[in-house]
């Protein structure tokens, strides 16, 4: 059987054409679940309004390989981008760890789907390490350990009445190192692969193309992290990885809509990583640079695959080539979309997946470094506003108005695609009793709640980050996001429920909430 797949796949590379570099990360199946568990007593704060979810809406949990499973080189696991970027800039690891153990769900997977179905969730969003199934990044290893562990994790779910909601890493969280400069080929291939091995129906492809390219590619901002795998070809090479990432992502959705959607039905989609931007001043410039952040952030990704026109926005073309002219340049910096690719690219997607976790004030910079730069591009900067609260880690504040705002302005901008949020969340220093997380959730979930019956914007589901403390890239484990809290220092890695925890699970149960 295997090998009969393989000889599919050798088919299928003859025909394809690689372009340049990067990426594909695969997630996604929902569907109602019917568990119901035990009831959470409220938090500190008095309650005084109810609100009924929409019919059919889906409520999650989701984490990501890297961060929880470990086994970084158990069962001939090959090497990621990760594991190689937290051995040799351990300078950038907030506290030097990495995420060789981590939560150990590699081994605890059956412990993990115990605590998933106790919370009542409708369905888990996890994901699938590339290196893990195809240690080379190609078919020339294949990992049947691999594949294994990850049926008996989706097989698991379904028998506990647990939607799988797939990611599988194949961009910034666990690309094989080895594929780091010939990627597009190997991304069709390996999204083909996955297709055959594991029956899931919701697939996400790409998951926070902005983050990968800037934070990984291109020199970030003083104040911000770097990201594996860690290169600094500032000015070009975020812009290259753009493109492939979107150009990776549109021939995995032609794959799966010309082989399986007739066959196995399901939907394909792209997660992109969206703040929300607000001007800081009413002054014309503070406006212009609060929607250049829009356009550059997220419209990046999504005017290629959601509006009716195609490519990149316009804006962002328009900033581009004219700071390319001003350096002397024949041509753009910004690699051009053909016709064909925009062809491919527009409308490749069922539905859009949102990472959220706050929104920014921002304002209008003017570049003082003559260094070709995202940023420089861009130039916006963030501003602090005094009057919001802050959450943990102090990056997240709480503005629960701006998310609505964000899910609005998708609605009117790109025709009110089907939206998924893929994460929200925020972390909490206490780490039992971490009421300000509930509140968070609770103000979150209340504006999309009023998007959806308001402003009729078409949600469809929420997946809260995270299931568990997990490892959190350059911040290590000195954040916390989890509904869980998992001990580190404990060879067994113990899980505790957490007060969010509970107050999920009565979410899941009762379908109210009450803020």
């Amino acid at each position: 059987m295997l090998s009969t797949r393989v000889e599919s796949l050798l088919d299928l590379s003859r025909m394809i054409t690689p372009p340049l570099a990067l990426l594909l990360i695969t997630v996604s199946l929902l569907r109602a679940s019917s568990v119901r568990g035990e009831h959470f007593s409220g938090s500190k704060a008095c309650s005084n309004m109810s609100m009924k979810l929409p019919e059919s809406f889906l409520l999650g949990v989701g984490s990501s390989s890297y961060q929880i499973e470990g086994a970084a080189f158990e069962d001939d696991k090959g090497e990621s981008i990760w594991d190689k970027f937290v051995r040799t800039r351990t300078d950038l690891i907030v506290d030097g760890s990495n995420g060789d153990i981590a939560c150990d769900s590699y081994h605890k997977y059956e412990e993990d789907i115990e605590i998933l179905k106790d919370m009542g969730v409708d369905f888990y969003r996890f994901s699938i390490s590339w290196p893990r199934i195809l240690p080379n990044g190609d078919i020339s290893n294949i990992n049947q350990a691999g594949i294994d562990y990850y049926n008996k994790v989706i097989n698991k779910l379904i028998e506990n009445g647990i939607k799988p909601m797939v990611s599988t890493d194949l961009n910034y969280l666990s690309l094989p190192l080895f594929l780091l400069r010939t990627l597009c080929l190997y991304f069709t291939l390996a999204a083909f692969f996955y297709l055959l091995m594991f029956q899931v129906k919701w697939w996400c492809t790409i998951n926070e193309p902005h983050l990968h390219a800037v934070f990984g590619h291109g020199q970030a901002a003083p104040d911000l992290p770097t990201h594996a795998p860690g290169l600094n070809y500032t000015g070009t090479a975020e812009y290259l990885a753009g493109k492939t990432l979107l150009l990776s992502h549109a021939r995995a959705y032609r794959l799966y809509e010309k082989n399986y959607l007739k066959k196995y039905g399901g939907k394909l989609g792209i997660v992109l990583d969206t703040f929300y931007y607000r001007q800081s001043s009413t002054s014309k410039s503070d406006m212009e640079a609060a929607e250049r952040a829009k356009a550059f952030e997220y419209g990046w990704f999504l005017n290629p695959i959601f509006s009716e026109e195609g490519g990149y926005p316009s804006l962002m073309t328009k900033r581009i080539s004219e700071n390319s002219e001003k350096e002397g340049r024949r041509r753009s910096r910004l690699p051009e979309l053909t016709k064909e690719d925009i062809h491919l690219i527009k409308g490749s997607s069922d539905f859009l997946g949102l990472n959220h976790y706050t929104t920014y004030y921002v304002e209008d910079m003017i570049a003082v470094n003559k260094n070709p730069s995202y940023y420089t591009d861009a130039a916006f900067k963030s501003v602090p506003n005094l009057e919001t609260k802050t959450a943990e880690p102090t990056w997240i504040k709480v503005e629960p108005e701006g998310f609505r705002e964000l899910l609005v302005w998708i609605k009117h901008a790109y025709n009110n695609p089907t939206v998924i949020i893929t994460e929200n969340g925020c972390g909490d220093a206490e780490s039992i009793n971490d009421y300000n997380k509930i509140d968070y959730h609770k103000q979150y979930l209340k504006v999309v709640i009023e998007a959806i019956e308001e402003d009729k914007c078409n949600i469809i589901g929420y997946s809260a980050w995270s299931l568990m403390d997990s490892f959190e890239w350059t911040s290590g484990y000195t954040e916390k996001f989890g509904f869980y809290h998992v001990d580190f220092t404990d060879p067994n890695r113990k899980r505790t429920p957490k007060k969010s925890a509970l107050f999920y699970k009565e979410l899941t149960e009762t379908r109210r909430l009450v803020v």
